[in-house]
């Protein structure tokens, strides 16, 4: 037996995974393979695996089952809250990490590092769900 649905979604995550550690070269000019496996970042592997998801539901199941509108509500919610709030929490992080080694210059504690890259940009979650799109079509059409 075998899961079509979640395979394909997992390949989106995996494709947009891969694709992080070249965007990241390109952007910084040097090779960190330890991107793919951090948050935040271009694309959103978060939007990339629930656009795969409900691609892949409608793929299997149509556009008007409930299943697709369950994962496509699903989807939105996930990429709002990775454009959204988590991008607001790491711009948060970034300002207590600026405080902290403003006003605790010399002690221990300036050296604390929130983590600042959590969220993403509206356009890292765009590509994101393209890529889980055009990877669960991929799968369908070649791989399963």
């Amino acid at each position: 037996m075998q899961n079509d649905v979640l395979l394909a979604a997992l390949f989106g995550w995996l494709m947009a995974q891969i694709l992080k550690v070249f965007t990241h070269r390109a952007i910084a000019g040097r090779w960190d393979l330890g991107v793919a496996w951090s948050t935040g970042g271009m694309p959103s592997t978060h939007s990339a695996i629930v656009a795969g998801l409900a691609t892949s539901v409608a793929l299997q199941h149509g556009l008007a089952d409930t299943r697709f509108a369950i994962t496509v509500v699903f989807a939105g919610i996930v990429m709002y809250d990775a454009a959204g709030i988590r991008r607001a929490a790491g711009l948060h992080a970034r300002i207590l990490n600026q405080i902290l080694a403003e006003l605790f210059e010399g002690h221990p504690l300036s050296q604390a590092q929130l983590r600042e890259l959590l969220g993403h940009t509206p356009l890292q979650v765009l590509v994101g769900a393209i890529v889980g799109i055009a990877s669960a079509w991929v799968y369908w059409l070649w791989l399963r």
